[in-house]
């Protein structure tokens, strides 16, 4: 059963790390930390230490696929 909710979801087997980089690309670390006000995008930015962060901090996690799902509509 568990396979049926995972084929209406379209984040489905797309990594996080794939999603950062794709925003990153995008819109840059300033610019996306002017669209998602968290640190991870505004104080010292990585990919590495974004990851980090939005791994451990669901509500921050949430936002960036939200703003990834709008981006790839």
């Amino acid at each position: 059963m568990p396979e049926l909710n995972q084929n209406s979801n379209p984040l489905h087997g797309i990594k996080l790390a794939d999603i950062i980089e794709k925003l990153v690309a995008e819109y840059g670390f300033e610019k996306l930390g002017e669209k998602i006000k968290i640190r991870c995008f505004t104080e010292n930015p990585t990919i590495k230490s974004s990851l980090t962060f939005l791994r451990k901090t669901p509500w921050a996690r949430e936002k960036v696929e939200q703003l990834y799902l709008r981006l790839v509509k």
